[in-house]
């Protein structure tokens, strides 16, 4: 080798390396930026599902009305914004150039008005959205040359991990979601950057994170491996008919009620009344009180056999209704409460089935691998990191390829 060569290609790897540890060191701030932000809806949503809780008499029947000025506000103000992740996916896939800074406030309060009237729905979309708006636009300020996507990929990361302050499935999820069976790795070092101070400045601001420690050992034998095989098959299925039925939800609402504003009334008025009439307001909200009542004590008494079955046909009609918010916490709470269900059946421990499940129905409703068995891992702790290696590549390879981003691409098609 040439010495001027040998100097051009030690000039390249200087210029590449020097690179990339810029954008590392530039996910810092934006994961400081969205961590706050995320904290602040995290909160105020917690105490808004608390309030609701303690007044669910008295706000649910107005669920309907607060549709309404739901669809009124992206409406007149939204100018696409109520796009939401479709929005996130066209400008990750660059068909789209940019989102609206307004998206941000929007996102918030309507997520924030949907739990308070007692929607079915989740939080883990607007936070994406908040991140991925968030980091988008700053990174289209700063003068990278061909940045490509990374910023909106640092973004998706920091508003997962500030919410759900799991950094290391938030990184990976950041990088496999937008391309099913592809990975951005060179989005991997700043998402990691931006997603750990995330995480830890909205842990700094109070937002605490949500973790159980599963001690319940398993033996991986022969029929060990084959009960964890159909925990995987069944949490699969269940998660890719999620997805599946979501999509066509939003379609036939649409299609019979092609008004958004009849649309969300007609809808939001049967879901007060059907949601009060299931005891009054056990399917409201984020789902978090069936995924407690799954990992605690007494979950096989807790969970009645039917709760996963609800959330998930609310949790759509809510959706589908025109309402914000997300589905990955309503999936960990369907897939928790389906877990409970299955280890009467398989004669497993119910905290590792629960948890299992957890974490393989929000996989395989995403279609996505590594972050469903790393946030397993995070929060019910990596001593179980087998069981959910094997269960979630299981309910991976058999989630009929489905995806709740309807955006969402295939490697094997790009």
């Amino acid at each position: 080798m040439s010495e001027s060569s040998a100097s051009s290609r030690i000039k390249r790897l200087v210029n590449t390396y020097s690179g990339l540890v810029l954008m590392g060191a530039v996910g810092i701030p934006i994961g400081v930026i969205v961590g706050a932000i995320c904290a602040l809806f995290g909160r105020v949503l917690l105490a808004i599902g608390a309030f609701r809780d303690e007044h669910i008499v008295l706000l649910l029947p107005f669920l309907a009305l607060m549709g309404l000025a739901i669809v009124f506000a992206y409406l007149t103000w939204g100018k696409g914004t109520d796009r939401g992740m479709s929005l996130v996916f066209d400008v990750g896939h660059g068909r789209e150039d940019a989102i609206s800074p307004r998206l941000v406030p929007l996102i918030m309060l309507s997520t924030w008005a949907t739990h308070l009237f007692g929607g079915s729905a989740g939080r883990e979309g607007v936070a994406v959205q908040i991140g991925a708006t968030v980091s988008h636009w700053i990174g289209r300020r700063l003068p990278f040359r061909e940045p490509g996507n990374t910023f909106l990929l640092i973004g998706m990361a920091a508003g997962f991990a500030g919410l759900f302050r799991t950094p290391l499935a938030a990184t990976v999820f950041a990088i496999e979601v937008l391309v099913a069976g592809r990975m951005e790795y060179r989005a991997l070092f700043p998402a990691l950057t931006a997603s750990l101070a995330a995480s830890m400045t909205s842990g700094a601001l109070g937002l605490e994170k949500f973790e159980v420690a599963v001690t319940a050992s398993y033996a991986l034998d022969l029929p060990g491996l084959g009960r964890l095989a159909l925990l995987g098959i069944a949490f699969g299925m269940v998660g890719g008919a999620f997805a599946w039925c979501l999509a066509h939800a939003k379609t036939l609402a649409a299609r019979l009620l092609p008004s958004p504003y009849i649309r969300v009334a007609v809808m939001g008025l049967a879901l007060s009344a059907i949601l009060f009439a299931l005891w009054q307001g056990r399917y409201c909200g984020l789902g978090t009180n069936l995924i407690s009542a799954a990992l605690g004590d007494n979950g096989e008494a807790s969970i009645m056999p039917w709760d996963w079955a609800l959330k998930f046909v609310l949790t759509i009609a809510t959706l589908a209704a025109g309402y914000q918010g997300g589905e990955v916490t309503p999936l960990f709470s369907i897939g928790a409460s389906l877990g409970v269900v299955l280890a009467g059946i398989l004669g497993m421990p119910v905290e590792l089935c629960a948890a299992l499940g957890y974490a393989a129905v929000f996989g395989s409703a995403t279609n996505t691998l590594l972050a469903p068995i790393f946030i397993g891992c995070e929060v019910f702790g990596f001593s179980s990191l087998p069981t959910f290696f094997i269960v979630c590549v299981v309910a991976y390879l058999f989630n009929m390829d489905k995806s709740i981003y309807a955006l969402q691409e295939h490697s094997r098609t790009r």
